[in-house]
């Protein structure tokens, strides 16, 4: 086996990439090669490509692992600015670091890529092994795999990495009819509030389509793309993707970019830009031009839901964080990532931390599900 890395997956064919990553969309070559092409990622930025690619005696590409170097914790989704706080203190360089993940998308998914007649240990251990030698030679604190799918944290634990647990609002379909058949499971003081929700956006005269990558006109992105600034401008801060990453998606993956467009008097008002699998909706972006009492209930989680139902996948991913989900039917879910630092002493100190924080968050997904609007033969 021979590995070798790539900083621009434009030189990493296509279609040999996409076979490892198979149905994930977030993984695509596409959705990532776009990062670095729109300068998402890549020059200039916190995020420096160094994929990790495994090839056989064929020279056939076998293996592949998304890596980026790492110059701060931004678009991660799993806060460690504690740890390079307790690295500066001690007189230690946290960064560079190097992390495997979905640049600013916190949705679970493969990450150690494999090809499906290959064995599975030997190629990711080969991986792994990359990443690790990347990070002696650039002297790289650590290594961080953000939200792997269940499997794969599975196999990352029992090599060693150290396994942190959080947890996101995640939907089910339990092969609902329509958006009724799924109210009818709640309790009747929680469905008569989500039907009063949806009702109000009804009555306001706001209208909702639901547009693939292909039916967005350039009009409909630029308003799409406004709104979504508008959310972290709001906070403050310039927006993680630029409208170039969002012309390149919809014209290489169209089928899985879905963007739920609210208008008012024709005019678009607000958008939620959501990307889907054959089995999953992922809700990332949103943004409104103008409040209206239940928009972002309404465009973010019961649109999804309807769309989800319709098209009969099984799963809605609406993004991290958000307990008002749970009163809409969203079900707090565990998510994972895993964890190694060069340093022992902080690898060792972090082992204890992290058993102590996952005691915190068991107890608290606990409390959660508590209120969860099912009635009890539902829930």
């Amino acid at each position: 086996m021979r590995l070798s890395y790539a900083s621009n997956l434009r030189d990493v064919d296509a279609a040999a990439w996409n076979r490892l990553a198979g149905d994930a969309p977030l993984v695509r070559h596409e959705f990532l090669a776009a990062l670095e092409s729109s300068g998402c990622v890549g020059a200039g930025t916190a995020w420096e490509p160094q994929h990790v690619l495994a090839f056989n005696e064929a020279n056939q590409m076998i293996g592949a692992l998304p890596l980026y170097i790492k110059h701060d914790s931004r678009g991660e989704f799993v806060f460690d600015w504690g740890w390079a706080q307790a690295y500066d203190q001690a007189g230690l360089s946290y960064y560079p670091k190097l992390v495997s993940a979905v640049p600013f998308t916190p949705a679970a998914g493969p990450r150690l890529l494999v090809a499906c007649d290959e064995p599975f240990s030997a190629v990711a251990s080969a991986l792994m092994e990359g990443a690790r030698n990347l990070g002696e030679r650039i002297e790289a604190s650590s290594l961080h795999i953000l939200f792997p799918a269940d499997e794969q944290h599975a196999f990352l634990t029992e090599h060693g990495l150290l396994s942190r647990k959080g947890y996101q609002f995640h939907w089910r379909n339990d092969a609902y009819g329509d958006f009724d058949d799924f109210l009818a499971g709640f309790t009747s003081a929680k469905r008569k509030k989500a039907r009063r929700e949806r009702r109000r956006i009804g009555e306001a005269g706001i209208r909702f389509e639901h547009l693939r990558g292909d039916a967005l006109s350039d009009s409909d992105w630029d308003a799409a793309f406004d709104f979504y600034s508008r959310t972290f401008l709001r906070r403050g801060r310039l927006p993680y993707l630029n409208r170039e990453f969002f012309a390149e998606i919809s014209a290489t993956m169209p089928e899985n970019v879905l963007v739920i467009m609210a208008s008012f008097n024709a005019d678009p008002i607000a958008a939620a830009i959501c990307f889907r699998g054959p089995d999953c909706l992922y809700g990332r972006y949103w943004g409104s031009l103008v409040d209206f009492h239940s928009l972002h209930f309404e465009a973010c989680y019961y649109q999804g839901i309807d769309y989800c139902i319709r098209e009969g996948l099984s799963r809605f991913e609406p993004g991290t964080q958000g307990e008002h989900k749970i009163s809409r039917g969203f079900v707090p879910t565990a998510t994972w990532s895993s964890h190694w630092l060069s340093n022992p002493r902080f690898n060792g100190a972090l082992a204890d931390l992290l058993l102590r924080e996952q005691r915190h968050v068991d107890a608290y997904m606990e409390e959660l599900a508590a209120h969860l609007p099912y009635r009890a033969a539902g829930a």
